[in-house]
């Protein structure tokens, strides 16, 4: 495979398509796919996104990973697997496995669009008027090599995802549903990160599944096709007077002498896995830019007459006055910041229901099939115990959405002296 040149590195992430429609008050979210996606770990990090960040109101967010999964699998357990949970909107990540883990095969490329199709008109019949249908990921340039089942190189079987993702878009724009790369992306950043740490650096660490540094590009793609726009928020200084403002989702409690309370019902993107792994979503945080297009917290400062000091919490920085005229992403800037713990309360919250959902989809829900079949006269005790099942999940999405709480929080901007000291 060719290097991937800066240019097009840039050009695969902010060349992602817009999406049709977007997220409304009071839409419901499903996230489907294969073994990638029961690792409920893009899932989480979409989940927390839009239950902290965004300004959409979602009332509920449900993943239905299947490890070993092609499309075809969903399309014969959509209709009792999914629809119960009434999505409006669905996500759809498939193409690892019906590639076979081989060389592209035109008849797999059709069979893939045509269950692909089929399964997009079932969830519009269900009532989803989202769809969001995603292309394959990627597998790693490395550790694909001396993974046990692969058939081909890591180049042949990218392109094989490749020719999977272009069906996908076929489909979706024949179906009005929305198209989703996560396969550029996923190259991009892997260039980056192999460019940086190595070559041997994996966002797949057997070559096909993403930890959690491969996941947050995944999430990022799927976010930015569902139309989030990365607006955290903006708290504005002047320095002159003292005086400062907020934007929705913020509010200026005090503000004296640089010293700025804020409370805040929107929360910036934290990065709570653990930051000493070196497959953290920390750890790519350079090689995908989702604190620029998604994680925006910003702080401007009008009339800075000098580098100023910023802490928030327990670190400081120093900019220039033309850097807080332009304003700092203080998301970026301050990964430890006081929204951590809030943040993974709720995310602890969020991983303790998609949690629930495996075994409630996989073996609650997925063998009622099998009794309704086989025992078609108690059809009434089935409808009982499928509303348990999904009453149940409505239970811990909504205890995630309790555990959201304002955060209050202290901005403090002090000029710096010559001296380096504030």
């Amino acid at each position: 495979m060719k290097p991937i040149s800066g240019i097009l590195l840039a050009f695969l992430f902010w060349s992602l398509p817009a999406a049709a429609d977007t997220l409304r008050p009071g839409d419901d979210v499903a996230i489907c796919g294969d073994s990638i996606t029961e690792q409920r770990m893009h899932s989480v990090l979409i989940e927390d996104y839009l239950l902290m960040c965004q300004p959409v109101p979602i009332p509920e967010v449900q993943q239905f990973g299947w490890s070993g999964e092609t499309i075809r699998g969903l399309l014969s357990r959509v209709k009792n697997d999914v629809l119960p949970f009434r999505p409006t909107v669905v996500t759809l990540c498939y193409g690892m496995n019906d590639g076979g883990y081989t060389t592209t095969n035109p008849r797999t490329v059709a069979d893939f669009a045509k269950d692909t199709e089929a399964t997009v008109q079932i969830l519009k019949a269900g009532g989803a008027r989202l769809i969001l249908v995603g292309s394959p990921g990627a597998v790693d340039t490395e550790r694909f090599k001396t993974w046990f089942i692969a058939k081909c190189s890591p180049d042949a079987y990218n392109q094989t995802l490749d020719d999977l993702g272009q069906a996908a878009k076929a489909v979706a724009e024949r179906e009005g549903a929305v198209w989703v790369d996560v396969h550029g992306p996923m190259l991009a950043a892997m260039a980056r990160a192999k460019a940086k740490y190595g070559q041997d650096y994996p966002l797949a660490v057997d070559g096909v599944h993403p930890p959690w540094n491969g996941q947050l590009v995944m999430a990022y793609s799927f976010l930015k096709a569902l139309g989030c726009t990365g607006d955290i928020g903006t708290i504005t200084l002047d320095a002159r007077t003292g005086a400062a403002e907020a934007s929705e989702g913020h509010k200026i409690l005090s503000a004296a002498g640089g010293r700025i309370e804020i409370e805040s019902s929107r929360y910036p993107f934290c990065f709570v896995d653990d930051p000493k792994d070196p497959l953290s979503t920390r750890a790519v945080l350079d090689c995908v830019p989702f604190n620029e297009d998604l994680n925006r917290f910003r702080l401007v400062v009008h009339h800075a007459a000098a580098k100023m000091k910023v802490t928030w919490g327990t670190e400081s920085r120093v900019f220039t006055p033309a850097e807080l005229e332009r304003g700092i992403n203080l998301a970026a800037v301050f990964l430890d910041n006081p929204f951590h713990d809030a943040f993974a309360a709720v995310d602890a919250a969020v991983k303790a229901q998609q949690a629930y959902e495996t075994p409630a989809v996989k073996s609650m829900l997925h063998s009622l099939a099998d009794w309704r079949r086989f025992l078609p006269e108690r059809q009434a005790e089935y409808d009982q115990l499928q509303a348990l099942a999904v009453a149940k999940d409505r239970e811990l999405n909504q205890a995630a959405r309790a555990a959201l709480r304002p955060v209050r929080h202290v901005l403090e901007v002090s000029e710096v002296s010559i001296t380096g000291e504030p």
